[in-house]
């Protein structure tokens, strides 16, 4: 659920929910082998779903740039550990209605998701797992006037 407020066509913030359990796979095509992955994406060795079932992102600042590029400053929470994050947005505010996506690239061992990082395991060869994640972001929200 996301909650947008917006000022003379501009948006100044937002409150976003993600539920956890929405975590999928969408470039591995084998169906078994795409639900071990989620299944191990949603362990303890990653999210840890169970006991975290739900991550928020909470918009700080919206910067306009160049047509409607912006940038999206916020708090991204995961698994109960906060961190500011910031990348690039389209935001389009129109009738009420604000559509705005973007892409954070994220460094998962910020969330302590340690698994298979060659930071904090040595010798992992093949094994190793990247650190960098993508979230993205495809919002329609109205706009709540202050």
């Amino acid at each position: 659920m996301a909650e947008m407020f917006g000022l003379k066509n501009a948006v100044v913030g937002a409150n976003i929910n993600i539920d956890m359990n929405s975590i999928s796979c969408t470039d591995l095509t084998d169906a078994e082998w795409n639900k071990k992955l989620v299944g191990h994406l949603k362990s303890d060795d990653f999210f840890s779903v169970e006991k975290h079932p739900k991550a928020s992102f909470e918009i700080t600042s919206v910067k306009k740039g160049n047509g409607g590029d912006y940038t999206v400053d916020g708090k991204l929470t995961i698994k109960g550990i906060t961190n500011d994050i910031s990348f690039p947005a389209k935001v389009n505010v129109s009738d009420g209605v604000v559509k705005a996506n973007g892409t954070a690239k994220l460094d998962r061992t910020k969330w302590d998701i340690r698994y298979g990082s060659g930071k904090f395991f040595e010798g992992l060869g093949d094994k190793m797992i990247y650190d960098e994640f993508e979230i993205t972001f495809d919002i329609t929200a109205k706009v709540k006037l202050n």
